[in-house]
C-alpha cells in the first residue's frame, strides 16, 4: 500500500480546523455525520462545541454519538440526551444519538481478528458520508484516543461497546466490565469494529485530529488528569491508520517534559497495538508523508 498524505499545521484554531480539511482535497456528499466526543459530566478538556461549530457548518454536518456502556451520565439516552444539552451542543447543532432507540444495525466483519460482527448505532445508516472530528488524547483503557477510536467504540452502541470491549464475547453492558478481554484481544476488536465504519463510508469519509489538551485521560472520565503536555497541532487525512500513526510520531518526537507520563499510559495500555492491526486489517497504513502547512 503507497503511503497515504497527512496534512499538518502547529496551529490549533478553529479556522485551521478547516484548512486542514480543506487541504485533503474532499467534499463528502449528502447527509454528513460528524462524530465528535461530546464530553462526560465533569471532564474539563473534551473540545467545546464552539471550537467544533465552524468545521461542523463547513460541512453542514449532524453532530453523532452513542451511549456508553460505564457507568456515568451517558449510559442511558435519558441522561445523555441531557447531558448533550447542558454541554451546549443541541445549542449549535442538529445532534444524533444514533442508538437512543433500537434495534442496532448489525453488521458482519469480515476477516476480523476477533469479532464477527459490530453493533452500531442504527441511525448510521442515515448519513451518506463521515467527517471523524476526534479529539486526540490519552486513554485509561485503549492507551490513547484518536480517529480508529471514534470509528470504534465512538459509533458503537452501547451493545456494541461491550462487545469490543469482551472480545466479541457479551453484549450485556451491566456484566461487561467483569469479562473484559486481554488487552491485545481488545485492540484488535476495536481495529476490527473501526474497518465495518470505514468499509461503509468508502471513499466517503474523512479524518481530523485536533492535539489539544493532551491528557493521558480521556474525555469519558469524568475525573480526568490535566493536560500534561503543551498543543501540537491539527492533523487531517483520508486515512484513519496514518492520522493515528502520525500523531503518535508527533507525541514520541516531541521535547515536551510530559511526553514520558503520556507515553507511558500509552504503553503500559499496549495502545499501538491498535493502530498495527487496523494495518494489519488493510484498511490503512502506517506509511505516510507529513504534509506541513503553515
Amino acid at each position: 500500500m503507497a503511503a497515504s498524505k497527512v496534512y499538518f499545521t502547529k496551529n490549533v484554531t478553529p479556522e485551521n480546523v478547516i484548512r486542514m480539511y480543506e487541504a485533503l482535497g474532499i467534499s463528502l456528499p449528502g447527509k454528513v455525520a460528524v462524530k465528535v466526543h461530546s464530553g462526560e459530566e465533569g471532564n474539563q478538556n473534551y473540545l467545546r462545541p464552539q471550537f467544533m461549530a465552524p468545521m461542523v457548518e463547513h460541512v453542514h454536518g449532524t453532530i453523532v454519538e452513542c451511549n456508553t456502556a460505564y457507568d456515568g451520565e451517558r449510559n442511558s439516552t435519558e441522561k445523555h440526551v441531557k447531558l448533550i444539552k447542558k454541554h451546549g451542543w443541541s445549542q449549535y447543532f442538529k445532534v444524533d444519538l444514533m442508538d437512543a432507540e433500537g434495534p442496532d444495525l448489525i453488521v458482519p466483519v469480515h476477516n476480523g481478528k476477533i469479532l464477527k460482527e459490530n453493533h452500531l448505532g442504527k441511525n448510521i445508516a442515515n448519513y451518506d458520508s463521515m467527517l471523524v472530528l476526534a479529539h486526540f488524547k490519552g486513554h485509561p483503557m485503549g492507551g490513547y484516543g484518536g480517529a480508529l477510536k471514534q470509528l470504534s467504540i465512538g459509533c458503537a452502541s452501547s451493545e456494541g461497546k461491550s462487545l469490543i470491549h469482551s472480545g466479541g464475547k457479551i453484549s450485556d453492558q451491566n456484566i461487561v466490565w467483569d469479562h473484559h478481554a486481554e488487552q491485545e484481544v481488545f485492540c484488535e476488536a476495536m481495529a476490527d469494529a473501526a474497518g465495518t465504519v470505514v468499509e461503509m463510508f468508502r471513499d466517503k469519509i474523512a479524518f481530523v485530529n485536533v492535539m489539544c489538551n493532551l491528557s493521558v485521560d480521556c474525555d469519558c472520565c469524568a475525573v480526568a488528569e490535566d493536560p500534561c503536555m503543551a498543543d501540537i497541532g491539527i492533523l487531517s487525512s483520508l486515512d484513519p491508520v496514518a492520522i493515528d500513526q502520525a500523531c503518535m510520531d508527533l507525541i514520541r518526537q516531541s521535547d515536551d517534559p510530559g511526553r514520558e507520563h503520556f507515553m507511558e499510559r500509552v504503553t503500559s495500555r499496549k495502545g499501538t497495538h491498535t493502530i498495527d492491526a487496523a494495518a494489519d486489517l488493510g484498511y490503512g497504513t502506517k506509511e505516510y508523508e507529513l504534509i506541513c502547512i503553515d
